[in-house]
Protein backbone atom coordinates (compact mmCIF):
# COMPACT_ATOMS: atom_id res chain seq x y z
CA UNK A 1 0.00 0.00 0.00
CA UNK A 2 1.24 3.63 -0.84
CA UNK A 3 2.41 5.58 2.21
CA UNK A 4 0.01 8.42 1.42
CA UNK A 5 -2.85 5.41 1.80
CA UNK A 6 -1.58 4.08 5.06
CA UNK A 7 -1.15 7.47 7.05
CA UNK A 8 -5.17 8.27 5.43
CA UNK A 9 -5.99 4.74 6.95
CA UNK A 10 -4.10 5.46 10.45
CA UNK A 11 -5.93 8.96 10.26
CA UNK A 12 -9.41 7.58 9.72
CA UNK A 13 -8.65 4.94 13.06
CA UNK A 14 -7.66 8.18 14.90
CA UNK A 15 -11.03 9.33 13.74
CA UNK A 16 -13.01 6.54 14.46
CA UNK A 17 -11.56 6.55 17.70
CA UNK A 18 -11.29 10.04 18.78
CA UNK A 19 -7.50 10.53 19.62
CA UNK A 20 -7.43 13.99 19.57
CA UNK A 21 -3.00 14.14 19.38
CA UNK A 22 -2.73 11.60 16.65
CA UNK A 23 -5.78 13.42 14.66
CA UNK A 24 -3.93 16.65 14.76
CA UNK A 25 -0.76 15.08 13.70
CA UNK A 26 -2.33 12.96 10.47
CA UNK A 27 -4.17 16.31 10.05
CA UNK A 28 -0.79 18.09 9.41
CA UNK A 29 0.99 15.38 7.73
CA UNK A 30 -1.76 15.48 4.80
CA UNK A 31 -1.99 19.14 4.49
CA UNK A 32 1.55 19.00 3.91
CA UNK A 33 1.47 15.75 1.63
CA UNK A 34 -1.64 17.97 -0.27
CA UNK A 35 1.14 21.06 -0.50
CA UNK A 36 3.55 19.25 -1.66
CA UNK A 37 1.39 17.61 -4.23
CA UNK A 38 0.47 21.36 -5.31
CA UNK A 39 3.96 22.24 -5.45
CA UNK A 40 4.89 18.76 -7.59
CA UNK A 41 2.10 19.60 -10.17
CA UNK A 42 2.62 23.20 -10.82
CA UNK A 43 6.68 23.79 -11.13
CA UNK A 44 8.30 23.03 -13.94
CA UNK A 45 9.43 19.52 -13.39
CA UNK A 46 5.48 18.19 -13.55
CA UNK A 47 5.15 14.73 -11.59
CA UNK A 48 2.96 12.99 -9.45
CA UNK A 49 4.13 12.63 -5.61
CA UNK A 50 5.66 9.25 -5.01
CA UNK A 51 6.45 7.43 -1.38
CA UNK A 52 10.57 8.54 -2.15
CA UNK A 53 8.85 12.52 -1.45
CA UNK A 54 6.45 11.39 1.29
CA UNK A 55 9.55 10.28 2.88
CA UNK A 56 11.46 13.16 2.08
CA UNK A 57 8.52 15.56 3.57
CA UNK A 58 8.18 13.20 7.02
CA UNK A 59 12.28 12.66 7.25
CA UNK A 60 12.27 16.81 6.99
CA UNK A 61 9.07 16.99 9.90
CA UNK A 62 11.02 14.55 11.67
CA UNK A 63 14.17 16.75 11.94
CA UNK A 64 12.35 19.49 12.56
CA UNK A 65 10.20 17.88 15.41
CA UNK A 66 13.78 16.95 17.36
CA UNK A 67 15.54 20.23 16.85
CA UNK A 68 12.07 21.46 18.97
CA UNK A 69 12.20 18.29 21.46
CA UNK A 70 15.58 19.45 22.24
CA UNK A 71 14.95 23.19 22.82
CA UNK A 72 12.18 21.99 24.87
CA UNK A 73 14.27 19.50 27.06
CA UNK A 74 17.03 22.71 27.55
CA UNK A 75 14.16 24.91 28.93
CA UNK A 76 11.90 22.57 31.21
CA UNK A 77 9.10 22.98 28.95
CA UNK A 78 7.26 19.62 29.66
CA UNK A 79 3.43 20.62 28.47
CA UNK A 80 5.32 21.63 24.41
CA UNK A 81 7.85 18.50 25.37
CA UNK A 82 5.15 16.14 25.04
CA UNK A 83 3.44 17.11 22.24
CA UNK A 84 6.21 17.21 19.96
CA UNK A 85 7.85 13.77 21.00
CA UNK A 86 4.18 12.08 20.47
CA UNK A 87 3.96 13.81 16.96
CA UNK A 88 7.90 12.95 16.73
CA UNK A 89 6.75 8.96 17.52
CA UNK A 90 4.32 8.93 14.78
CA UNK A 91 5.90 10.41 12.23
CA UNK A 92 8.78 8.34 12.87
CA UNK A 93 6.58 5.34 12.55
CA UNK A 94 6.20 5.67 9.33
CA UNK A 95 9.81 6.00 8.17
CA UNK A 96 12.44 2.72 7.48
CA UNK A 97 13.92 1.72 10.75
CA UNK A 98 17.21 3.53 11.42
CA UNK A 99 20.54 1.64 11.44
CA UNK A 100 22.21 2.05 15.06
CA UNK A 101 25.30 3.65 15.91
CA UNK A 102 27.58 0.49 15.43
CA UNK A 103 25.98 -0.39 11.95
CA UNK A 104 26.64 2.87 10.47
CA UNK A 105 30.03 2.91 12.06
CA UNK A 106 30.70 -0.14 10.41
CA UNK A 107 29.04 0.85 7.33
CA UNK A 108 30.86 4.02 7.21
CA UNK A 109 34.56 2.44 7.31
CA UNK A 110 33.49 0.33 4.67
CA UNK A 111 32.91 3.05 1.92
CA UNK A 112 35.66 4.84 3.50
CA UNK A 113 37.96 1.22 2.78
CA UNK A 114 36.18 1.00 -0.68
CA UNK A 115 36.67 4.46 -2.30
CA UNK A 116 40.38 5.11 -0.40
CA UNK A 117 38.82 8.20 1.09
CA UNK A 118 42.10 9.12 3.54
CA UNK A 119 41.44 12.71 4.55
CA UNK A 120 38.36 15.08 5.25
CA UNK A 121 38.87 16.31 2.16
CA UNK A 122 37.02 13.34 0.49
CA UNK A 123 34.26 13.23 2.75
CA UNK A 124 31.65 14.90 0.19
CA UNK A 125 32.68 11.81 -2.02
CA UNK A 126 31.53 9.26 1.16
CA UNK A 127 28.78 10.63 1.66
CA UNK A 128 27.45 10.54 -1.63
CA UNK A 129 28.35 7.40 -1.79
CA UNK A 130 26.77 6.82 1.24
CA UNK A 131 23.53 8.35 0.36
CA UNK A 132 23.27 6.09 -3.10
CA UNK A 133 23.78 3.01 -1.12
CA UNK A 134 21.36 3.98 2.23
CA UNK A 135 19.66 7.16 1.78
CA UNK A 136 16.40 5.63 4.06
CA UNK A 137 18.68 3.54 6.69
CA UNK A 138 21.23 5.77 7.75
CA UNK A 139 20.84 8.57 9.87
CA UNK A 140 23.35 11.50 8.11
CA UNK A 141 23.48 14.22 11.18
CA UNK A 142 24.73 11.12 13.19
CA UNK A 143 26.80 9.64 10.14
CA UNK A 144 28.46 12.96 9.69
CA UNK A 145 30.61 13.49 12.57
CA UNK A 146 31.38 9.37 12.37
CA UNK A 147 32.72 9.82 9.14
CA UNK A 148 34.79 12.81 9.92
CA UNK A 149 36.08 10.74 13.12
CA UNK A 150 37.51 7.55 11.11
CA UNK A 151 38.96 10.15 8.60
CA UNK A 152 40.81 11.86 10.88
CA UNK A 153 42.16 8.84 12.46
Amino acid sequence: MPLKETIETEYKNALKAKDKSKISTYRLILSSIKDLDISNRSGPNKKETDDDDIKKLLKKMVKQRSESIDIYKKNSRTDLLEVEQNEYDILIGFLPQQLGEEETKKICAEIISKLGASSVKDMGRVMGELKKLYADEIDFAKAGPLIKELLNN
